[in-house]
C-alpha cells in the first residue's frame, strides 16, 4: 500500500463511474433492482482477493495501453500533491520509502529500511530511515547517474513541505501538539549519504505514517528555490518540458507528451526492485496512456481491445460479463476476465461552506448550524442512490472509520439517516419552516436556496447531485446543480472559498485513525469547509482537534480507543462531511496478460505491479 501518509490527498474522479439519470422510482421497484440481477452478475466474475501470496515470476516485454481522463497540469511533483492527473502521470517516476501490509497490519521496508527508537523517560521517539544503496536517479537513453541521497528527502522535508509558502499538504504533518498546548516540529537530520534521522518531540504512536514520503530529486528544485523562490520552483518541468529531461528513480521513464492525445512511459532498467529470477520490475516495456475523457469512449476501445482494463461503470456490467469470451464484440471483440471487490472502503460525499469569508451570505447562517448539516444528512436518500445510479452495486457509508482500522467500532455510526419528517424537525428547530406555498424559510423569511457544486468531468456526481436536489425539493429546499472544471473546484477550495456546498471524494480511507491531519484539524489547508483557522471555531471542532491529538500520542490500544470513539462520534454527529455509500468495484483485464499475479480487493486494492504477458 502506497504512502499511508497523514494527509487525504484530493482526487479528481471517484474510484467508480456512473450510469446515465434514471427516473424515480417506486419503493417496491427499488427493493426490486436491489436484490434483481446482483447474485447473478457477481456469479460470472471472478473474486481474488490478495493473501499475501509470492508473485510469479513473469517476463519482460509488451505495450501496457491503458487511458486518463485528463492532461496533467505540469510535470512539477509539487503542483502533483494538488493536481490529481499531474500527480498519475509523474507517479511513475517516483519510488517511496516504506510500505504497509493492511492484511498483517505491520509496515515493510521498501526503498528504505527503517528502525524506531524510543525513549520513554523523556518522551521522544526516532525513526532512523536507511535507504537502499541502489537507488539512482537515471534518464531515458542517458548514462548520466545520480545516487539517491539524504539530501534529497532532507531537502524536500525541510525547503518544499516544510515552506509554509508552497502550501504543501505534508507541511501540517511535521508538527505535534505538546501536552503544554505548544507546537514543536518533527525534524530531520542527516546521518550520512543513506542514513537520516526524523526526531520526534513526544511519542505517536504511527511514526511511519508521517514520515513516509515519496522521493523526490534535490537537483533542479533546489537551485530553482534559490534563483526565484517559490515562483521558481512552480515554473519547474512544465507540460512544455522535454519529457526526457524529467529524471526517474521509480519504473518508468517518461518519454513522450502529446497534449490532448497521449503519453508515452519506457521501462526503467535501472529500478531496484527485481522479481524471484532478477529480472527488475516491471515487465511491461513500454506503457501508452491515451487521453480520452469520455467514458463510453474508454469501454468501447477496451471491448475492441485497444486498451488492457477498464473499470466498469453499474451500466456496463451485464454487457461486459456476458462478452467476456469477445464472441458477441466481431472480430476485434476483446477476450477478458471481469474481477469485482466488496466495496471501496472510502466514499464520495456532501459538505458545506462555513468559512465566515462568507458571513454576510445567508447560507453561512444556515450551513453553520448543526442541526441544519444534520437535517441534509436526513434528507440523503442512499438507498435510492444505490438503486438508481449504481444498480444496488453499493452500500450505505455509514461508519467513519472502514474495517480495517483497528478502531472500527460496529456501534458508532451515523445517527441520521434518511427520514424526511426528521429533518423537517431538525429545520423547524433553528427557526426555518415551510411557508403557505411550500417553500422552506428561515426566521427572516429568506427562501432556503444554495448551490450544489459538481466536478464537470463525471456523470455519477450529477446523478447524485439529481437525487438530492429532487429530495431537497420535496421538503421546499431548493439546491442549483453548478457543474464546475475540476481544477476550478480546487481553486474555490484552496484559495477563494467561494462555493456554497458540493460533493467530492478523498483519497484513502483511514486505515489509520490518524490519517488525515490537514482535513479534520481546524488549522489544516484542507480542512474544507473552514481551513487554516487560527484556533477553532467551534467547540466541537477544538474537542476533535484535542482527540485527534491525544489519540495520535498514545501508544496503548485500549487507552487510545476512548479518544478515537469520541472522534468517530462527533464527527458523525457534527456533519461537516456527509458521506454517501461505498461502491462495489468491477474491473475488467484483457486476456493476453497473464493473470496469475493480478488481485483486486477492497483491502489492498488492485494489484498490478507483476503483470506480464502470457
Amino acid at each position: 500500500m502506497k504512502k499511508h501518509i497523514t494527509f487525504l490527498a484530493l482526487i479528481a474522479a471517484l474510484v467508480f463511474s456512473a450510469c446515465s439519470r434514471e427516473e424515480e422510482l417506486s419503493p417496491e421497484e427499488l427493493q426490486s433492482l436491489e436484490s434483481q440481477g446482483i447474485n447473478e452478475i457477481i456469479a460470472k466474475t471472478v473474486s481474488k482477493p490478495w493473501q499475501g501470496e509470492e508473485f510469479v515470476p513473469g517476463k519482460t516485454g509488451g505495450t501496457w495501453n491503458d487511458v486518463i481522463n485528463q492532461d496533467p497540469k505540469s510535470f512539477n511533483l509539487l503542483i502533483a500533491e494538488q493536481d490529481s492527473a499531474t500527480g498519475a502521470v509523474t507517479g511513475y517516476m517516483l519510488d517511496y520509502l516504506v510500505d504497509y501490509d493492511p492484511l498483517i497490519r505491520e509496515w515493510k521496508p521498501r526503498a528504505a529500511s527503517f528502525e524506531i527508537r524510543t525513549d520513554e523517560e523523556k518522551d521522544t521517539l526516532d525513526v532512523i530511515y536507511t535507504l537502499r544503496d541502489d537507488l539512482y536517479w537515471t534518464w531515458y537513453e542517458s548514462d548520466r547517474r545520480i545516487k539517491v541521497t539524504s539530501d534529497d528527502i532532507i531537502f524536500w522535508y525541510n525547503e518544499i513541505r516544510g515552506d509554509p509558502r508552497f502550501q504543501s499538504s505534508g507541511y501540517y504533518q511535521q508538527f505535534l501538539e505538546m501536552e503544554d498546548g505548544s507546537e514543536a516540529r518533527v525534524n530531520i537530520e542527516k546521518i550520512d549519504d543513506l542514513r537520516f534521522v526524523f526526531r520526534f518531540p513526544r511519542i505517536v504512536a504511527e511514526p511511519l505514517l508521517s514520515t513516509n514520503m515519496d522521493i523526490m530529486p534535490r537537483f533542479g528544485y533546489e537551485e530553482a528555490k534559490n534563483q526565484n523562490g517559490v515562483e521558481g520552483v512552480l515554473d519547474l518541468y512544465g507540460v512544455n518540458t522535454d519529457p526526457r529531461l524529467i529524471p526517474s528513480c521509480g519504473r518508468y521513464y517518461l518519454t513522450e507528451y502529446t497534449a490532448g492525445q497521449r503519453l508515452v512511459y519506457k521501462r526503467n532498467p535501472n529500478y531496484w526492485e527485481k522479481d524471484g529470477n532478477g529480472v527488475s520490475l516491471p515487465y511491461p516495456e513500454e506503457e501508452v496512456l491515451r487521453i480520452i475523457p469520455d467514458e463510453n469512449t474508454q469501454k468501447l476501445i477496451f471491448q475492441g481491445g485497444e486498451i488492457e482494463s477498464y473499470v466498469s461503470r453499474p451500466e456496463d456490467l451485464d454487457e461486459l460479463v456476458n462478452n467476456q469470451d469477445g464472441k458477441n464484440r466481431g472480430e476485434r471483440g476483446a477476450d477478458y476476465t471481469v474481477y469485482n471487490n466488496e466495496g471501496s472502503q472510502g466514499a464520495n460525499f456532501w459538505t458545506f461552506n462555513q468559512n465566515p469569508k462568507n458571513k454576510d451570505k445567508p447560507f453561512y447562517d444556515w450551513f453553520t448550524k448543526a442541526e441544519f448539516r444534520q437535517a441534509m444528512s436526513s434528507l440523503l436518500h442512499r438507498e435510492r442512490i444505490i438503486n438508481q445510479v449504481f444498480r444496488g452495486l453499493a452500500m450505505p457509508k455509514l461508519h467513519f472509520f472502514p474495517e480495517t482500522n483497528r478502531y472500527y467500532d460496529e456501534d458508532i455510526r451515523l445517527r441520521y439517516e434518511y427520514d424526511p419528517d426528521r429533518a423537517v424537525q431538525l429545520l423547524s428547530s433553528i427557526g426555518i419552516t415551510r411557508d403557505a406555498s411550500g417553500i422552506m424559510r428561515d426566521s427572516q423569511g429568506r427562501a432556503v436556496e444554495f448551490s450544489l457544486a459538481i466536478q464537470s468531468d463525471s456523470t455519477v456526481y450529477n446523478d447524485i447531485a439529481s437525487i438530492i436536489a429532487d429530495e431537497l425539493g420535496r421538503v421546499g429546499i431548493k439546491a442549483n446543480i453548478r457543474v464546475v472544471d475540476f481544477q476550478k473546484l480546487v481553486e474555490q477550495l484552496f484559495e477563494t472559498w467561494d462555493w456554497e456546498s458540493l460533493l467530492l471524494a478523498l483519497s484513502g480511507s483511514n486505515i489509520f485513525p490518524s490519517q488525515g491531519s490537514n482535513v479534520w484539524a481546524s488549522k489544516g489547508n484542507l480542512h474544507m469547509w473552514y481551513p487554516q483557522q487560527e484556533s477553532p471555531a467551534t467547540e466541537w471542532e477544538a474537542r476533535i482537534d484535542y482527540l485527534y491529538n491525544e489519540g495520535a500520542y498514545t501508544v496503548d490500544p485500549a487507552k487510545a480507543k476512548v479518544f478515537w470513539d469520541e472522534y468517530q462520534r462527533i464527527i458523525l454527529d457534527q456533519c461537516p462531511l456527509i458521506y454517501l455509500v461505498r461502491v462495489r468495484g468491477f474491473f475488467a483485464l484483457n486476456n493476453r496478460w497473464d493473470h496469475r499475479n493480478v488481485y483486486y480487493d477492497n483491502k489492498s486494492g488492485l494489484k498490478l505491479t507483476h503483470v506480464f504477458l502470457k
